[in-house]
């Protein structure tokens, strides 16, 4: 994020919904109602089914605009504790929730 941020050379705050809550993310509505599509009959035999199914469903009267990703990402990576150091020192964590609000500022 904090690439994504110099790149466009805006702030991005992220605000985390914390454990238990989501029924504050909007988001979590959609799985919800993916889920209950699916849970409907759905033979999910292959990805296509699946992409198909899920481009069927609607969301507060929109469909979704679906794009399979065939990439493969690499599990494990993590930085050095000096490398994550230095994204530490770019984040600016609200004192009264740490955990739940940063703002990113670009350099």
């Amino acid at each position: 994020m904090v690439e994504f941020v110099d790149l466009l050379n805006i702030p991005i705050q992220l605000l985390y919904y914390s454990p238990y809550h989501s029924q504050y993310n909007p988001i979590e509505g959609c799985w919800g109602i993916l889920d209950q599509h699916w849970n409907g009959g759905a033979n999910l035999v292959d990805v296509e089914v699946m992409v198909s199914w899920a481009s069927s469903m609607t969301w507060k009267g929109l469909y979704p605009i679906l794009t399979l990703s065939k990439t493969v990402y690499q599990k494990g990576i993590s930085l050095t504790k000096k490398a994550m150091k230095q994204v530490e020192s770019r984040l600016q964590r609200n004192p009264l929730l740490p955990k739940w609000d940063i703002l990113i500022q670009p350099l």
